[in-house]
């Protein structure tokens, strides 16, 4: 069975309040704090941007040490196991996975010894795809439907307008379901304004 997370754009009101409650909610297990997902917005409508944890994850398929794995209906990712290769986020077709990497505690920034030439100074930002800091691993991130957490995705229980929930292959089914049922309806409805018309024109 295949789990992730959907967004309403009608009642996204762009307020960050998921990105907030993900970074936090992973901080505080000692994960990297970076969103799992990030809100996008146009001239008109905001919704955030998430995994789609496919059937087929094209990110779990390129991963050399089988750091991406299918759990439970979900495409889970193990931090410890990731090597910064950065396939996973080439692969993604959704630019779900972002990269995101901690300086060890022990070695604060711009440490040089004597024996050492002072550190170049950090490039300046591009993307976290091309950006390469001396020190810092570039670790996947992505989203985890907060599998850790009984209670289900943080983003979803904080999203003040419920513009987030979780959808199943149940859901999928349904939903694929009324739209056919809708398109039936409304090629009905042409074919009967055709036959009028055809009427009218005898």
């Amino acid at each position: 069975m295949n789990r992730f997370v959907i967004a309403d754009s009608r009642l996204c009101i762009g307020c960050h309040t998921c990105e907030a409650a993900c970074s936090e909610t992973h901080r505080q297990q000692g994960l990297q704090s970076l969103p799992r997902l990030k809100v996008m917005r146009n001239k008109n409508e905001s919704a955030p941007q998430l995994c789609h944890h496919c059937e087929d994850a094209p990110c779990a398929t390129v991963c050399p040490v089988n750091a991406i794995k299918r759990v439970d209906g979900a495409v889970q990712l193990n931090e410890n196991l990731c090597v910064s290769c950065k396939l996973c986020g080439i692969a993604c077709p959704f630019g779900a996975i972002e990269f995101s990497g901690s300086r060890p505690l022990d070695i604060p920034a711009n440490v040089n010894t004597s024996k050492a030439p002072p550190a170049p100074p950090a490039p300046a930002k591009v993307s976290s795809m091309l950006d390469w800091v001396p020190g810092i691993r570039a670790i996947a991130v992505k989203c985890d439907l907060c599998q850790f957490d009984e209670q289900g995705p943080a983003c979803v229980r904080t999203c003040p307008t419920k513009a987030l929930r979780v959808v199943d292959n149940a859901d999928l089914a349904l939903a694929s379901k009324r739209k056919r049922a809708l398109t039936v309806n409304a090629n009905l409805g042409d074919l009967s304004l055709f036959n009028t018309a055809t009427e009218a024109n005898k």
